[in-house]
């Protein structure tokens, strides 16, 4: 079994966009855009895709992708979880194969436009800190948590203190500690702490900041990211292998 395999999630069932994963974005399905910046990075050794639906599974196999199996129904639903999924994914390859793989590279469909040299150096740093659980991918936020509120009985409180006070959410944006959001563009995870603790997580995560990316929600933003691609096809061109005319 290999060392390092990226896991690709592609079930078919979006409710926002119909058949998202596989919605083609300059040519090619959504998909493929994460199998593709996969095999550019050279610490991969195998890419899987796992969905629920027999046409997914052949567009990724199409990319070059593996899709051994098909994920449960049960196991596609709105709400099922990451950990499920994933799991499932461990308990096959350690049923048909013997063993399973040291580290999981989480790639989201969802963020296509996504830099292998990023997701490479995203190993090496996880690999560089042998006390973290697990690595995720986070962008600063553009206006710091510390101003944002939620609802208190229909009153607002202060997100990060709770408090009722909102004065002290109006002072200047630099006295407040940067924050950070997840995004979709690589976590890295660990087999074996999944399947001791099942989490797929833990309590000494590495942040790993990237550059803040679109990612696909809705309709309207296929036409935003074919408008980045148009305008900026360095990236296009890497993972695809596009020639330039210049």
């Amino acid at each position: 079994m290999s060392d390092t395999i990226a896991l690709i999630p592609a079930r078919s069932g979006s409710k926002g966009v119909r058949d998202k994963n596989i919605k083609r974005l300059n040519d090619h399905p959504l998909i493929a855009y994460a199998i593709k910046a996969a095999h550019k990075v050279k610490a991969i050794q195998r890419v899987f895709v796992s969905t629920d639906s027999e046409s997914y599974a052949n567009v990724a196999k199409e990319y070059g992708a593996e899709v051994p199996f098909l994920r449960p129904p049960e196991l596609s639903e709105d709400d099922s979880t990451d950990i499920e999924w994933i799991r499932h994914t461990l308990q096959w390859l350690k049923r048909e194969e013997g063993t399973v793989p040291r580290l999981l590279i989480h790639l989201r469909p969802t963020t296509p436009l996504r830099d292998p040299v990023i997701v490479r150096k995203a190993i090496e740093a996880i690999e560089a800190d042998e006390e973290a659980t697990a690595l995720r991918s986070v962008h600063e936020m553009s206006q710091t948590a510390y101003k944002s509120f939620q609802l208190n009985q229909n009153h607002l409180a202060c997100l990060c203190t709770g408090s009722m006070d909102l004065d002290a959410a109006n002072l200047p944006r630099h006295q407040f500690p940067k924050t950070y959001q997840p995004n979709g563009y690589v976590d890295v995870l660990k087999s074996e702490f999944i399947l001791n603790n099942n989490q797929l997580h833990g309590n000494k995560v590495l942040a790993y900041i990237t550059p803040h990316v679109k990612e696909v929600d809705v309709a309207e933003d296929f036409s935003y990211l074919l408008y980045q691609i148009n305008h900026h096809k360095e990236m296009f061109s890497r993972l695809f292998d596009v020639q330039s005319n210049s």
